[in-house]
């Protein structure tokens, strides 16, 4: 039992899973917007919005800041891995679902009428927007503000 209250009792940690997890949610809400369809796979999708890797770690950069003070290594850690997260979501990974999107055209361009020799496709929504990843960013980082404010 003392584990479990440990963990709960890591604001960092615990901001950073809040942030996941309301992220994973809204996705389900921007989804049903976007698509008109309800669906539920979004809770565990990566890509799409608001950006779940990016409210992950703002939130447990902001709740290290809380914590540990703007002076502290632990802010500086999870400040430069925000960093390279937020700048994967939305060049590398984004680059990623893009050049999906086109080998996927180009198979079925390729396959065309023989629909048994086309695999399911690459997966081309796998990384972000820079508007995706701003709003996953403000998502975390107001989380970790107002369980600082409640707690």
């Amino acid at each position: 039992m003392y584990t479990f209250d440990a963990i709960l009792s890591n604001f960092p940690l615990v901001c950073a899973v809040l942030g996941w997890c309301v992220a994973q949610v809204l996705k389900i809400f921007t989804n049903l917007f976007q698509t008109h369809r309800f669906d539920l796979r979004m809770l565990v999708a990566s890509g799409g919005m608001p950006s779940s890797h990016s409210a992950t770690v703002c939130a447990l950069a902001t709740g290290c800041a809380l914590q540990y003070g703007f002076a502290s290594a632990e802010l500086a850690i999870s400040f430069v891995v925000a960093m390279v997260v937020m700048r994967d979501a939305s060049g590398v990974r984004w680059e990623t679902g893009e050049q999906a999107k086109l080998i996927n055209k180009m198979m079925n361009e390729i396959f065309s009428g023989k629909p048994e020799e086309i695999n399911t496709g690459l997966k081309e929504l796998v990384g972000h927007t820079p508007f995706q990843v701003t709003m996953g960013s403000l998502l975390g980082i107001a989380i970790s503000l107002i369980l600082w404010v409640v707690r």
